[in-house]
């Protein structure tokens, strides 16, 4: 009876680490690797919100880099499901980040309003190297933050980005207007920022 209790143990023991080593092969933690594996690549996942508290501290939590892999199929499948969501009828988004979804890894999508068809796109490890100091007014909101919506006036018209394609390949381009509002929003989730934080800066300026 021992004996069978000890080969079990140690069967469920090497289970439990061949997971762990799958999900950081992958680029991804156990749990986020669970995460994207719930479901098939067509299913939106859960999205995050500031009203509720372990959300709300996952939110605030920067995102690390992704290795761009054509043939890291979790990434492939992540990707896909991370479009499904925003795409969701429950969502229907402008742009999302992967810590929305409880992932932190530095993957958003983004819809592009400056191109024919305003087409999704996605774009991995991006960042901001350059901001116009020309700022533009919109309206935001946000789907971590639930029936809410504000102006800020913080934005830049124009910057310029560096990203990763899902294939690989490194490109910098500009970006301006409207979409440039909807990058400088999902980049501020991959640094655990809110669009609130803007806006709270924006009234201690305009109250100075």
């Amino acid at each position: 009876m021992r004996k069978t209790l000890f080969i079990v143990f140690g069967l469920i023991l090497v289970l439990a680490c061949s997971t762990s080593k799958s999900a950081l092969k992958h680029g991804f933690s156990k749990s986020e690797f669970e995460l994207i594996k719930a479901a098939d690549s067509l299913t939106p996942m859960r999205v995050y919100k500031i009203t509720n508290k372990s959300d709300s501290i996952l939110l605030r939590s920067k995102s690390t880099y992704i290795k761009p892999d054509p043939r890291n199929a979790t990434l492939q499948k992540f990707i896909n499901r991370l479009f499904a969501t925003v795409r969701d009828s429950m969502s229907l988004g402008v742009g999302i980040a992967a810590p929305q979804v409880g992932v932190l890894k530095n993957i958003i999508w983004v819809q592009r309003f400056d191109k024919e068809n305003f087409p999704f796109e996605v774009y991995l490890n991006p960042k901001i190297v350059e901001y116009s100091k020309v700022k533009q007014t919109v309206r935001e909101g946000c789907l971590s933050i639930p029936n809410r919506t504000d102006t800020l006036s913080s934005r830049s018209k124009i910057i310029k980005i560096e990203y990763d394609t899902r294939n690989g390949e490194h490109k910098t381009e500009s970006v301006e207007g409207f979409t440039s509002v909807i990058f400088q929003h999902e980049i501020d989730h991959l640094n655990g920022i809110l669009y609130l934080d803007h806006l709270e800066k924006d009234l201690k300026d305009a109250n100075n």
